[in-house]
This record gives structure tokens, C-alpha cells and sequence, in this order.
């Protein structure tokens, strides 16, 4: 008989596994409950606009690719990837433009304006960045860590490049500039990590964007997920859209079937959860669960985010694809993110600008933004969002204008907002943390949720919340290495 498979959510983890799965032959459906696929990288479509909700960073695009020739087929049936340059343009509120580029001449005559001396420094990173992307995601990025062991044998290669220090920590072991360090230390918060607290191992993603790029799915990052789609039922996969689980039944020490609040209910040998995972535990109908929710809960999680969607009439030519503006504040700001309980007036803003690569987002002689800036997730705060969400869309606006788009409320159209709220409510997120667990290196390889479970063993993760974590490659990641063990475990 032919073996089935549940995946529980459709964003990349799920979707990058489901392929996986039905490649290799196991009947395999995706259980979303939105009305689209894609999880966190939803979309809305607007008065002609494409509001991309994220996550809007394509990095490593073999690790997708590899998901069509897993069957022989080819993405660029599905997808069209296109770079994007800079990767980010950095600045500050002293007017000080940094663009990060994959251009050797360009990026040191930038550094040596800003401190001479930083352009010996800025190598010797990027040697270490290299070290640590081998050690840490060819060779461990992929591999489930699910007894200590594993973790014990990964041990001398984790120490070697000092993971147990903070990603800033070692930046500034080679660079000495302020603006340079934060430059060199933002990546981490990605992934939803405090560049002063999480691993080292993350200075990796320094080292997969030089060597990759960074990309953009023409039409969007929606467009990326439509494609995962589109390939995943044409090699015989269904996806189910807008049914939430509400039960993962078992008996003894085997998940048997999921029940959906539709009042559908499916039989598969293996079920895997795409969804939060706290959310996943509190589904599943087994003596072990509720232990394992209470457990998760005292951990850290990582901060939510507020973004704000707008478009506006005109084009902005000088506004790069990617932006970030850094606020007055660093090391403070990331300690009122992580461990505070206030709003930040001051916030550090990312701002996406995906007509400046791909005009189709918008309607002719309209462009199309989102600014995000990480918050306080709801375990933290008691604000009352429906309140505090539209005064503090319109303080990111403010800024925005002020540093960057000169006249923008004059020339706004339609503005929305996704908030902690939201993330809580409509992604079904614990205490609406945009990332799931904090990348600290004590929640992270075998300490972090793992790929199979420990007592439901038919049960299996995927996606932010276990390893090795959040961002695209890797959930994408995450997909290789639990259908490694899903695959071997249903051929038995």
C-alpha cells in the first residue's frame, strides 16, 4: 500500500517537505487553514497592488531549486528569480548611506570611508563568516539533531568558531566602527535573533548572501509560493486551503488521523506540522501533549513585528528594492525589543520597495512599500492593538518621510497594518512571535524542538520552530531534514 502523509501548514517549511515527500512517493496533502497557501509569506491583493506579507528576502536559491529536480523538473517553469542590488542600503539617522553590496571594490571603498583600518577587519570576517557557513549550514543546516550525541559530535566544530558568543560580540572582535558593526550584526534579526544574545553561527548568513545573492520572485514572493504549489500538485500532491486543523488523533504511540473543523478527517501513516509549535501540541490528542505545551512555554520566543502596507501615486527611482534605517538607539532598542515592555518610538525600520525591481506589484505610476519593525511580542506587553496599531503605523510613516520618502503622506493611497495581534490570531502564532523560538544557542540544534518526535514517533516538525530555524533556507532546511527521517521511517 502506498504510504500517506499530513502536513499541517503551507508555509515554505511545509510546502519545501510536501514536495519532498510526494518526490519520493508518499501520498502527501498540506492542511492550510487560510484561504491561501504560503503561511507567513501570505498576500493581498489591492486596488492592482500586491502586498506581499513576507518574508521578502529570497537568499540561497539552489536550496529551492533543488526541490524541482528532485523529479527532474525545472523552477524557472514555476518561478523567476531576479537579483537584487544592492542587497540593502543601510543608513542612519546622520545621513551616513552604506549600500551592501556583492562588489569587492565598492564595499571596501565604503568601509575605508567609514573607518580605514575596517577594511583589514571586514576580511578577516569574512573569513571567519566562511568557516562558520561551512561548519554550520552545509554540514549541520540539514541534519536532525535528535539525541545529544549529535550534538556532543558537533561540539568541537561549534566551539571552534565560538558559538556561545553573540553575533555583535564577535563582528566587533574584527570590526571597530559602530555603523559597521551594526551593518554586520542586523542578519541575525532576520531569523527573529538579538544580535547581542544569539549564536555566532548565525555571521553565516553574511557569507550565503556574498556567495548566493539576494533575490526577488517576479510578482512576489507569493509568486515563489504559487510555483511550490503548482509543482507540488503536479506530481500528485493536494493541498487543502482554508480548513484549520482542530485534533491530531493517536493511538498508543502513533499519530493516526487529522480531523479539520470542517468536520473533515484524514488517515495517514506520518503527520508533520508546519504550524506553531506550541498551537501543534495543544492539537494533539496524546497524554505527552500538554507536558510539551507547558514545557515550550516557559522558553524564549522571538520578538513579533509590526508592518505596515501602503502604496502610493508615482515612482520613487532612488529607493533601492531593500532598505534598512537604523534608529538613534542599537544595543538599547534591541534590549526594549527582547526584554522590554514599551513601544519603541524610536524603532529601526526595514522597508520593502519591490516595484523598484518589478513594476508589475503596482498599477502603472503607483509603487508598492511595506515597513516592518520589530516589537514586543504579547507575552510581554498588554497593549491594546486596535488602539496602538494605527498610531504607531503612522509613526513609522513619519519617519519614513522624514529620512527617506520626502512628501509621502501626500502621496499615500491604501495603508494597512499586521501587528502582534494579528500574527497571534490569524497565523495562530504563541504570543504572536513572528519567528517562533529565540536562536539562542541553548534553543537551537538538539535544543531546539526536534524534526521527530520524542514519544509521538510518527509525528515530525518542520518550519521556524525547529531545526535549524527561521528564514528561507532555513525552513527549507528544516523540510531535508525531516523528510530524510520521515522517508526512512515509512520505508521500514
Amino acid at each position: 500500500m502506498k504510504r500517506k502523509a499530513a502536513v499541517i501548514g503551507s508555509g515554505f517549511g511545509g510546502l519545501a517537505l510536501a514536495i519532498r515527500l510526494q518526490s519520493a512517493g508518499i501520498d502527501t496533502t498540506v492542511i492550510e487553514a487560510r484561504d491561501k497557501p504560503g503561511g507567513r509569506a501570505y498576500h493581498w491583493e489591492k486596488d492592482g497592488h500586491v502586498f506581499d506579507a513576507g518574508p521578502t528576502v529570497i537568499t540561497d536559491p539552489a536550496c529551492l531549486r533543488e526541490l524541482w529536480e528532485l523529479t527532474g523538473a525545472d523552477m524557472a517553469r514555476d518561478v523567476s528569480l531576479v537579483p537584487v542590488s544592492p542587497f540593502y542600503r543601510l543608513s542612519w539617522p546622520d545621513g551616513t548611506i552604506f549600500d551592501y553590496v556583492n562588489d569587492d571594490e565598492r564595499l571596501f571603498r565604503q568601509i575605508e570611508a567609514l573607518e580605514p583600518a575596517d577594511v583589514e577587519g571586514y576580511k578577516r570576517f569574512l573569513r571567519y563568516s566562511e568557516g562558520v557557513y561551512v561548519e554550520g549550514y552545509e554540514k549541520l543546516g540539514a541534519v536532525p539533531f535528535l539525541d545529544f550525541k549529535s550534538m556532543l559530535q558537533a561540539a568541537p566544530q561549534l566551539a571552534r568558531y565560538q558559538a556561545w558568543r553573540s553575533v555583535y560580540s564577535v563582528v566587533s572582535r574584527f570590526v571597530r566602527n559602530e555603523k559597521l558593526r551594526q551593518a554586520l550584526s542586523f542578519h541575525s534579526l532576520l531569523v527573529g535573533g538579538n544580535p547581542m544574545t544569539t549564536s555566532a553561527i548565525y555571521a553565516l548568513i553574511h557569507k550565503l548572501e556574498r556567495d548566493g545573492g539576494v533575490w526577488f520572485a517576479e510578482g512576489g514572493t507569493n509568486r515563489l509560493v504559487a510555483g511550490m504549489v503548482t509543482h507540488l500538485e503536479r506530481i500528485g500532491g493536494t493541498v487543502r486551503l482554508g480548513d484549520p486543523v482542530s485534533g491530531i488523533w493517536t493511538e498508543g504511540d502513533r499519530a493516526t488521523a487529522v480531523r479539520t473543523r470542517s468536520g473533515w478527517t484524514g488517515t495517514f501513516d506520518a503527520v508533520a506540522s508546519n504550524a506553531d509549535i506550541v498551537r501543534t501540541y495543544e492539537m494533539l490528542a496524546h497524554p505527552s501533549a500538554r507536558r510539551r505545551s507547558t514545557s515550550l512555554k516557559r522558553k524564549r520566543f522571538s520578538p513579533s513585528l509590526f508592518v505596515v502596507h501602503f502604496s502610493t501615486t508615482g515612482s520613487w527611482e532612488d529607493v533601492p528594492h531593500h532598505s534598512i534605517l537604523f534608529g538613534p538607539r542599537y544595543a538599547a532598542l534591541l534590549k526594549e525589543i527582547y526584554r522590554g515592555s514599551a513601544l519603541p518610538n524610536d524603532p529601526s525600520i526595514y522597508l520593502h520597495h519591490p516595484t523598484a525591481t518589478d513594476a508589475s506589484m503596482a498599477p502603472e505610476g503607483r509603487s508598492t512599500f511595506y515597513a516592518l519593525a520589530p516589537v514586543p511580542h504579547l507575552g510581554r506587553t498588554n497593549f491594546d492593538w486596535e488602539k496602538e496599531g494605527p498610531a504607531y503605523a503612522e509613526r513609522l510613516l513619519e519617519i519614513l518621510e522624514d529620512r527617506m520618502l520626502p512628501g509621502l503622506r501626500s502621496r499615500l493611497g491604501e495603508v494597512f497594518h499586521f501587528g502582534p495581534a494579528d500574527f497571534e490570531q490569524e497565523l495562530n502564532s504563541h504570543l504572536g512571535s513572528a519567528f517562533s523560538l529565540e536562536p539562542v544557542l541553548t534553543q537551537s540544534a538538539y535544543f531546539r524542538v526536534h524534526n521527530r518526535d520524542d514519544v509521538v514517533r510518527n509525528l515530525y516538525f518542520v518550519g521556524a520552530g525547529t531545526h535549524p530555524g527561521a528564514g528561507i533556507p532555513g525552513v527549507v532546511g528544516s523540510a531535508k531534514a525531516t523528510a530524510g527521517l520521515m522517508i526512512e521511517d515509512l520505508a521500514a
